[in-house]
């Protein structure tokens, strides 16, 4: 589990499989699209991380980006689980790719 491709597979079914949830139970169409959309940016940005191409890791971190930029706000304003449980997962995906990042910046 500690391979960050492993880790972006495993974000992408968590923000697409609760974009799909989310439609199934509300008929929300932002639901779908957002958590598919930001489900593909992780699940691109690992399978070019496990086949070692470029860019694999930035991808990851835009869609961690993108996660808490709407997430985090939302999980602040209303406290409700789902927001916060999303503000959780883009907190893990920012800190965990972000340190990757990082550490080809500086390398």
């Amino acid at each position: 589990m500690d391979d960050p491709s492993t880790q972006a597979f495993l974000l992408a079914c968590l923000t697409a499989g609760g974009g799909i949830t989310g439609y199934a139970r509300t008929g929300s169409i932002p639901s779908i699209a957002a958590g598919v959309t930001v489900g593909a940016l992780y699940g691109l940005g690992g399978l070019r991380q496990r086949n070692r191409q470029p860019y694999g890791v930035e991808l990851a971190l835009l869609a961690s980006v993108i996660l808490a930029g709407s997430s985090v706000p939302r999980a602040m304003k209303t406290m409700k689980p789902l927001p916060i449980g999303l503000s959780v997962v883009a907190v893990f995906g920012l800190y965990r790719f972000g340190s990757l990042w990082n550490g080809r910046v500086l390398a």
